[in-house]
C-alpha cells in the first residue's frame, strides 16, 4: 500500500513540475517571439549603401549579399549584384568582382546595368594588367549593344587601352570608329592633333647604342647618361691598361684575370647601354602618354552611382 502510495506521489509530482516549468516559460518565449527582428528591404539596402558610399566595401559586400538572400523578388537584386561587384573593384578583388559582374551577365542579358558590367569587366583586367581580356570584353559590348552611345564609348575605351600600350596605329583606328555625333563629346578632334605628335617622340636606337659601346662609355653618352659613360671609359680603360702591363712584364697568369674581368666589364658596357637606350625610349613615352591624358582625355564614370550607367564627362585644359 506505502509503495502504491509513493508510486503515484511521483508522477503526481512530475506532473506538477512540468505544468509549472511550462507555465514560467511561456511569458519568457512570448518575450523572445515580440523581440524577433524583423529584415526589411528597404532599410537593408540603405544598410549596404551606407556600407558602400563610407568605403567599408567588405561589409557592404556582406550586406548586398543579404539583400539579394531575403528578398530575391525585388527590383533593386540586379543594382545589389552590380553594387555587389563595385565592391570587389574598388577594395582591388578584381577576379571576384569579375565573376561577380559575371553572374549579372548571365541572370539578366542586355539591361543597362549589363552593358555596364562589360565596361567593369574590362576595368578589372586592366586592373591586373591584362589588356588583351580588357579588349576583349569591350568588343563583346561592342557585338551585343545596338546603342550608338555605348558602342561609341567601348571604341573610345579600347583606343586609350591600345594608347597606353603604345599601339599608336590601332589606338588611332578605334577612335576613328566613333560615330560623328559623339567625336565632339569626346575630343577626337584635338587628341588626333596630339597623337601625331608621337613622330616627335625623342628615341635612341638600342642597336646603334650597342654598336657605339665599343668604345667603352660611347653607347652610354649616346643615351645622355654622360655620368656612366665617363664611369665606363675609365674603368675599362684601366683594366685594359693593367693587363697589358701585366702581360708585357711576363705576369701572364694575373694578365689572363685582369683580362678576364675587363671582358667582362666590356661586355656589361655593351649591354647597359643597349637597356640604357630602351630605358630611354619608355621614359620618353610615358611622358608623352601621360601629357596626353593630361590634356586630351576624357574622364568616363565607372557606374557606381545609382543613376545608372550615364557617362560622367571631365574635360581637362
Amino acid at each position: 500500500m506505502l509503495l502504491r502510495f509513493r508510486h503515484i506521489f511521483f508522477w503526481f509530482f512530475l506532473v506538477f513540475a512540468l505544468l509549472m516549468v511550462f507555465a514560467l516559460s511561456l511569458p519568457f518565449s512570448q518575450s523572445f517571439a515580440g523581440s524577433v527582428l524583423k529584415i526589411d528591404p528597404d532599410k537593408q539596402f540603405d544598410f549596404a549603401e551606407y556600407y558602400f558610399s563610407s568605403g567599408e566595401y567588405f561589409r557592404a559586400i556582406g550586406e548586398y549579399k543579404r539583400f539579394i538572400h531575403f528578398f530575391p523578388w525585388d527590383d533593386r537584386v540586379e543594382l545589389a549584384m552590380f553594387k555587389s561587384g563595385m565592391s570587389y573593384f574598388k577594395s582591388r578583388r578584381f577576379n571576384e568582382a569579375i565573376d561577380s559582374f559575371e553572374k549579372l551577365i548571365d541572370r539578366y542579358g542586355d539591361t543597362a546595368l549589363s552593358m555596364r558590367s562589360y565596361v567593369m569587366i574590362s576595368e578589372c583586367y586592366m586592373g591586373l594588367k591584362k589588356a588583351g581580356p580588357a579588349i576583349s570584353s569591350l568588343h563583346n559590348l561592342i557585338t551585343i549593344t545596338d546603342d550608338v552611345s555605348v558602342k561609341d564609348e567601348a571604341y573610345y575605351r579600347i583606343g586609350w587601352i591600345y594608347l597606353e600600350m603604345a599601339s599608336w596605329e590601332k589606338a588611332d583606328l578605334c577612335f576613328k570608329k566613333v560615330s560623328i555625333q559623339n567625336r565632339k563629346k569626346y575630343r577626337l578632334k584635338r587628341l588626333t592633333v596630339e597623337l601625331n605628335k608621337e613622330k616627335l617622340i625623342p628615341r635612341k636606337n638600342p642597336v646603334l647604342a650597342g654598336f657605339l659601346s665599343a668604345i667603352p662609355g660611347a653607347g652610354y653618352v649616346y643615351c645622355e647618361r654622360y655620368q656612366d659613360g665617363l664611369i665606363a671609359f675609365l674603368l675599362n680603360c684601366g683594366l685594359m691598361w693593367a693587363a697589358y702591363e701585366s702581360f708585357d712584364n711576363g705576369n701572364n697568369a694575373l694578365g689572363g684575370i685582369i683580362a678576364l674581368v675587363e671582358l667582362g666589364f666590356y661586355a656589361g658596357n655593351i649591354y647597359g647601354a643597349t637597356t640604357s637606350a630602351h630605358k630611354y625610349n619608355r621614359t620618353n613615352t610615358t611622358q608623352f602618354i601621360e601629357k596626353l591624358k593630361k590634356n586630351t582625355k576624357v574622364s568616363l564614370s565607372l557606374g557606381d552611382k545609382n543613376e545608372g550607367i550615364a557617362l560622367c564627362l571631365r574635360y581637362l585644359f
